[in-house]
């Protein structure tokens, strides 16, 4: 059934207030985008007939694209929307983005990541936003293509890295080394690895850690590349070490994957994660098998996340700065649009923070 709304009830317009009061469109226009061109009294005649005739003023967005901007910007990730609010680390990423933004009156549009086969490049191609801040994408992913061809000032944050672009971001094979480094030097030599989606365009699967080269990820490239570098030095083999992939950076992926490297033979002494989410996950498959950690098994995450203190017994994990690294990126992408000079790639500290969940190895 059609619905047509009443006259009383179709929104008022600036000529509908400019008939009102007898005067040109382009006075009620000046009356909220160039007071100073009216007296006092004139303009408050103007707003007053406007609020008695339920006229909002101006559009916001059509006012920001007369004058060449926006007024926010867009934050490409992979993930779905929820995930903005439900990873912790991306919750830490986005409350820095969002002081940056906050310094300079923006606001922030989230694009979120569909399933591969249904991304729309047009979202990012229609989405009326002054720049990109590309959080943590594939190589080839469709949508980062589009913002490029949008010809606006872009900012990646961790991947991919494309030359000529602003960068933050960290060095996740030094940081991936030393995790693996710790462990190998506790005398672990029989390991796993749970790690978030390496192959974009193929099922999620158990590979080995020699196979590393081949990931789409360039985050989980790196990653996988620093722990075999510590192990090889070590002394242990990378093919030997079974890498499961996970669909999605979730705790419950985490513990499908822990209940599926522990139940190989033999078991592994000790399994790193790429992220503290998936690391939680095997920590509750280590409780389900009623393995204790970490005299039956060594767990090492990556983010140092808040929750990765407060575990049982707390997690030991790679720190990285969440919410510098949002701060940062937020910023870099402003100077751009005040046309400043292009920022230097900025590459943050990471640190191995030793706590409980990990141990030396014994004999099982």
């Amino acid at each position: 059934m059609d619905f047509n709304p009443k006259p009383s009830e179709r929104r008022a317009t600036l000529k509908g207030v400019a008939a009102e009061l007898g005067v040109s469109p382009a006075t009620v226009s000046n009356a909220y985008n160039r007071p100073d061109q009216l007296s006092p009294a004139l303009r408050e005649r103007v707003l007053e007939a406007a609020k008695r005739l339920g006229y909002p003023g101006p559009d916001p967005m059509a006012r920001g694209l007369r004058r060449g901007r926006a007024g926010a910007i867009g934050v490409l990730y992979e993930d779905r929307l929820s995930f903005a609010f439900a990873d912790p680390a991306e919750v830490l990423f986005l409350r820095g983005l969002s002081v940056a933004t906050e310094e300079a009156g923006l606001g922030l549009l989230l694009l979120s990541g569909a399933p591969r086969e249904e991304r729309d490049p047009a979202v990012v191609g229609n989405a009326v936003v002054d720049g990109f801040v590309v959080y943590s994408m594939s190589d080839d992913d469709p949508l980062v293509q589009a913002a490029l061809e949008r010809r606006v000032p872009i900012v990646i944050v961790d991947q991919p890295r494309i030359e000529g672009l602003p960068f933050v971001g960290i060095d996740d094979e030094a940081a991936a080394r030393a995790a693996a480094g710790h462990l190998v030097s506790l005398g672990h030599e029989r390991l796993g690895v749970v790690a978030f989606e390496i192959l974009a365009k193929t099922p999620k699967a158990v590979m080995d850690l020699g196979q590393h080269p081949s990931a789409t990820f360039r985050v989980s490239r790196a990653r996988l590349r620093g722990y075999a570098a510590a192990l090889e030095e070590a002394g242990v083999s990378p093919s030997e070490v079974p890498v499961h992939e996970c669909a999605e950076n979730t705790r419950e992926e985490g513990r499908r994957a822990a209940r599926e490297l522990l139940s190989g033979e033999p078991r592994p002494t000790a399994i790193m994660a790429l992220s503290d989410q998936l690391a939680f996950g095997v920590l509750d498959a280590a409780k389900e098998m009623e393995l204790s950690v970490p005299e039956d098994l060594s767990v090492i995450g990556f983010d140092d996340v808040p929750e990765a203190a407060q575990t049982t017994p707390p997690l030991t994990t790679i720190n990285q700065p969440h919410v510098e690294k949002g701060l940062r990126a937020g910023r870099m992408l402003i100077a751009q649009l005040r046309e400043e000079k292009p920022p230097e790639p900025e590459i943050l500290p990471t640190g191995l923070v030793v706590r409980g969940s990990a141990t030396r190895a014994t004999d099982h």
